[in-house]
């Protein structure tokens, strides 16, 4: 795993909002994380989280059609499946992510395995941060291409910068592309970047940054294994996202989420 950041790199992460790491992976790793998902991925049989079909705060009825088919979504992989679990606990990525958000600390907010198949629609512009059940400007993700990622099978865009002055506010993933420029018209005209990568190629990216991707024009399958962490220290915003009815039903707004069970720290504060 090519796990070292240069102090180059964590500056242009903090410029840019992301972070585009070559090679990440060895032939023998990509390899350990393409039998993982796919063991994980059977073992769901279509849930997207280990209780439950459906993530709260994704979209309307009136998109689901249309969303549903931008991606397969697959969350919390580590919870039920060890050998994801041993991937995604790995304290090397937890010190990357602490290195370039300049956190303390690292949680796990939840993996995600997101599969466009064949002829996916378009994953339009949005923001990760405002979906979570906290709110933190430093929160961020890495994504593992573990296909490549190509112009024709749905690779991801940026707009450089854009997370220095967005907000919680997001209009979601649906069909209209630019939905976003509504919420934030001051990136309507922005010159996006494109971040084709090769099978074992990951970025990162800040989730306040304005990311989308192509859609799949290919007969086959564009698979990547992500995780978002939240910086050590935040607390509940009221927003249920991932968490279950009856961990909502402990929480009140402003109470610590750090409960090691769904959120392991796994780089620790110092």
């Amino acid at each position: 795993m090519k796990n070292e950041l240069s102090a180059q790199a964590i500056a242009q992460y903090r410029q840019d909002g992301f972070l585009v790491v070559e090679d990440f992976l060895s032939a023998d790793e990509l390899a350990f994380w393409r039998e993982a998902l796919n063991e994980a991925v059977a073992k769901r049989n279509g849930n997207k989280l280990p209780d439950r079909k459906e993530v709260y705060g994704k979209g309307d009825d009136a998109d689901k059609s249309y969303y549903d088919n931008v991606f397969d979504q697959l969350i919390n992989l580590w919870q039920d499946n060890e050998k994801i679990k041993k991937i995604i606990l790995d304290e090397r990525l937890g010190k990357m992510a602490a290195q370039l958000s300049g956190a303390d600390g690292i949680r796990i907010w939840h993996d995600q395995a997101l599969i466009k198949k064949p002829w996916a629609n378009p994953t339009s512009w949005h923001l990760d941060t405002p979906y979570w059940s906290f709110s933190d400007r430093r929160a961020l993700s890495i994504w593992v291409a573990l296909d490549d990622a190509s112009y024709e099978n749905g690779c991801l865009f940026f707009i450089p910068g854009s997370c220095h002055t967005t907000t919680f506010e997001n209009p979601g993933i649906g069909k209209n592309m630019g939905a976003i420029f509504t919420t934030y018209p001051e990136f309507k005209a922005s010159k996006s970047v494109a971040a084709p990568m090769k099978a074992g190629s990951c970025s990162f990216h800040n989730g306040l940054t304005i990311h989308g991707a192509h859609p799949n024009m290919t007969p086959g399958y564009r698979r990547a294994m992500t995780c978002a962490y939240m910086p050590d220290g935040n607390t509940f915003n009221g927003t249920q996202n991932i968490l279950s009815d009856e961990e909502v039903s402990r929480l009140k707004v402003g109470d610590l989420l750090n409960n090691n069970e769904l959120t392991p720290l796994i780089y620790p504060s110092v």
